[in-house]
């Protein structure tokens, strides 16, 4: 008899299901493997599974997965795959950033912000270790918090390490299945200890010497909340390459940009030269940040195939 249950944790050939608070170490039919899936992962944390018991003790066969609402996607390091999908069903995405140890650059947050944009998915931008940041810190996390606000996503300043805001963190994720990514060494692991201390996640420092975070998740793995709801912990991710986002279409995954779409003098601008284009002019004048329109422009160039940003920063 099938049973139907929730994907915690993908390793790659194994996969734990969470089916009637048991976890259930189960493997996938050898066909889904070569159903035309185009990412590397053909079942991902946050799925819903339909799976069978197998002889051996508390293993199954996963058999079906089910309409996903949403993903949030990546591009895969592995090049015989276009893509790596981090998570599925996602109510909210934690876009975990600092402004320094390690500091995380403006590019990293629009791409960010521009995949989940294209798969429909909520994003609060939290700043982590505000307790070790200088005045200029604090003003460099006041002018993205400015823009980022402006434009329609949430921010929250917390220190893991001083429980500030931890809170009001807490009452953000209840109930929910939230996934939380950054760049390594942002301190996903640590935040999430500090909300659910039974967890007890591994963390390492930073490297003194980079200045960048090593890897401490290997694997995306959902933990249940002792409050209510899923955190979704991910590996660390260095760059965020974007996955089937066409030329056309770019624009409209910026929120500032889409808004003044219909006011641009041709129909198909693309907001790089055309006389007339209201995005020129709103950049120009300020109402959109420099910075956000750096973004577009790297991202556009990379989707034509004649420029390609550093993702590795």
């Amino acid at each position: 008899m099938e049973n139907t249950g929730i994907v915690i944790k993908s390793t790659g050939s194994w996969y734990r299901v969470l089916w009637n608070n048991q976890v259930i170490e189960c493997r996938i039919k050898g066909n889904f493997r070569v159903k035309g899936y185009e990412t590397t992962n053909p079942v991902a944390v946050g799925d819903k599974v339909d799976f069978l018991i197998t002889k051996e003790e508390n293993t199954g066969l996963i058999t079906n997965i089910h309409d996903r609402k949403n993903y949030i996607i990546r591009k895969s390091i592995n090049l015989s795959h276009k893509a790596h999908i981090i998570a599925a069903n996602v109510d909210l995405a934690i876009l975990l950033v600092t402004i320094r140890f390690p500091e995380t650059h403006p590019i990293f947050v629009d791409r960010f912000l521009v995949s989940a944009e294209a798969y429909d998915i909520p994003v609060e931008i939290v700043f982590n270790k505000v307790d070790i940041y200088t005045a200029a810190d604090k003003e460099k996390m006041a002018e993205w918090t400015d823009i980022y606000q402006r434009i329609g996503y949430p921010c929250m300043e917390v220190s893991a390490l001083e429980m500030t805001n931890i809170e009001e963190f807490k009452n953000l994720l209840k109930d929910k299945s939230s996934v939380i990514s950054g760049n390594s060494g942002v301190g996903k692991s640590t935040l999430i200890n500090a909300i659910d201390p039974n967890l007890m996640l591994r963390t390492d420092e930073i490297s003194d010497y980079h200045k960048k975070g090593k890897h401490t998740t290997t694997f995306s793995e959902a933990h249940m909340l002792e409050f209510g709801g899923f955190i979704i912990d991910t590996p660390g991710i260095k760059g965020f390459g974007l996955v089937d986002l066409h030329e056309e279409n770019l624009a409209t995954y910026f929120p500032e940009m889409l808004r003044l779409q219909n006011e641009c003098k041709y129909y198909n601008c693309t907001h790089t030269h055309e006389p007339g284009c209201k995005v020129i002019e709103a950049v120009k004048h300020g109402s959109i940040a420099e910075s956000r329109y750096k973004s577009y422009l790297s991202m556009l160039l990379e989707n034509q195939g004649k420029y390609r940003d550093d993702i590795h920063r």
